[in-house]
């Protein structure tokens, strides 16, 4: 038998024993008066009121010191120390507390506020009741859970030992909840669109396909939140719409790539992006703010300024000065010559628009930021205005930090003449092979036929939280996708 195994064994043994006592392990409910946080910001009150008080949470750490007990008990909100006397509980309670209670349990203790001669502030307890008997014990707090794929398997003992992940979760609350509060104080609409999808759209990107027993199709988990039903909602004659939610994309995971995330797309009718574009620097300084207390952070070996004047760069000046080519008139021929040049490994049958982006890639990693891309050509982009100062290229912005995209702003098209024939050259791709090429969905389309206004819109994704925060996108998210065991 493993230490483990003995270990539950007792563990196992003291259940029976407290249930012999009539003592429920795992009773109903909790007869907590204050929180922990609350007790010791309140201490001198409670001291000088002489208040009986129950505080509850899971014993971290139990000292035995004959006739005294110290436990330091945690809630979630703060860490309390709790001093049981043997001459000051009932003698039977007391013994039953010795006989069956752990490390890792979870406990309510009844008494009052009092100070230790080394002056920290306690509860002396009178008397004690068990809230959850556990039987496996927390790893110890110095020593345990050092490996990364447990840590994300076992997160919620992480959370409890690493004070740095669980700020990390309240720190994903606030972030969300700041772009919320941004966008209805602006008078957005908060929406929910579908997430099973019989065309994926708004992005290009190979997705998740399932199968609907009742209605007898195949459907696909969405890759965008909402993108052509939010304009469809434009159509519909409501002006200002956002949605937070999850999407899912099957493809790689990386540093900043995971394959199920939170992200944010919001538009608004009769707005040009160019003049969107305030608001969206506004937006990040304000998210930033509010979630890190600060605007300068260091990200990717870039120290970035959310707070200093935003540079602005243009796609295809960028690429001239690196590679020599326009990449609004680049043939075939050219573009796969520098891939060949510059080393950039890529499919054999890759498409223009591939092919340019592997090429864009490597000299955004050189940008700091922020910064604000502009002039994206239109086979880059399927969904965007084209340019009135130049049809080649579309009105798209790209937001630049730490040498990746953390946002992306449109003058969104709606020309549904124009908009067929990018879905059928899409489409084409398909057809070809490409499992990421958008699918053309002439639904959309006809909801375009019926009269669509000019509308500003932008995305988001967690890819932004994980960048601030200093993390990879695994380590930003609460639960990351973990294999199964076995």
């Amino acid at each position: 038998m493993s230490a483990l195994d003995q270990i539950q064994s007792e563990r196992l043994k003291k259940i029976s024993r407290m249930r012999e006592e009539g003592v429920d392990p795992y009773p109903a409910e909790s007869f907590r008066t204050h929180e922990n946080a609350k007790f010791l910001a309140s201490f001198d009150a409670l001291v000088s009121a002489g208040e009986t008080i129950t505080l509850a949470g899971r014993i971290m750490s139990l000292r035995d010191q004959g006739g005294l007990v110290f436990l330091d008990l945690h809630d979630g909100t703060a860490r309390v120390q709790v001093l049981l006397k043997k001459d000051d509980m009932d003698e039977k309670s007391f013994a039953l507390f010795m006989e069956v209670v752990d490390t890792s349990d979870f406990v309510e203790i009844t008494g009052t506020a009092f100070t230790t001669k080394r002056s920290i502030n306690s509860l002396l307890g009178i008397s004690w009741r068990m809230l959850a008997k556990s039987i496996t014990p927390v790893p110890d707090l110095w020593f345990g859970l050092k490996d990364e794929d447990e840590r994300y398997r076992k997160r919620y003992l992480d959370i409890l030992l690493n004070p740095e992940v669980a700020e990390l979760v309240k720190k994903r609350s606030i972030f969300w909840n700041t772009i919320r509060t941004f966008m209805l104080e602006r008078d957005f609409i908060e929406v929910e669109t579908p997430i099973l999808e019989t065309l994926t759209g708004g992005a290009e990107a190979r997705p998740f396909i399932t199968h609907h027993n009742t209605l007898d199709v195949d459907v696909y988990l969405r890759i965008s939140v909402g993108e052509l039903w939010q304009k469809k909602l434009m159509a519909g004659g409501i002006p200002k719409t956002f949605e937070i939610g999850r999407i899912f994309r099957n493809e790689g995971m990386s540093y900043e790539h995971a394959n199920d995330y939170t992200s944010f797309e919001f538009y608004e009718a009769y707005q040009d992006a160019r003049k969107g574009v305030p608001m969206l620097i506004e937006l990040y300084r304000t998210v930033a703010e509010k979630t890190f207390r600060t605007l300068q952070f260091k990200i990717n070996d870039f120290d970035v300024d959310l707070a200093k004047d935003w540079d602005t760069y243009d796609f295809n000046e960028l690429m001239k000065g690196k590679y020599g080519f326009d990449p609004r008139d680049v043939s075939m021929d050219t573009f796969l010559a520098i891939l060949k040049k510059e080393g950039i490994p890529h499919e054999p049958n890759v498409d223009l628009g591939r092919g340019v982006d592997l090429l864009w890639k490597k000299i955004r990693k050189t940008i700091a930021g922020p910064a604000i891309l502009t002039g994206m050509p239109v086979y880059l982009e399927p969904l965007a205005k084209k340019s009135e100062k130049d049809v080649r290229t579309v009105d798209r912005f790209q937001i630049l930090l730490a040498g990746s995209e953390v946002g992306k702003a449109f003058n969104e098209l709606n020309d549904p003449i124009d908009q067929r024939e990018r879905f059928e050259k899409q489409q084409a791709l398909r057809d070809a092979g490409d499992d990421e090429a958008q699918m053309a969905d002439f639904e959309y389309v006809e909801a375009m036929e019926y009269g669509m206004p000019p509308m500003f819109g932008f995305g988001v994704s967690e890819r932004l939280f994980s960048f601030l925060a200093g993390k990879s996108i695994r380590e930003a998210q609460i639960f990351p996708l973990m294999r199964r065991k076995g």
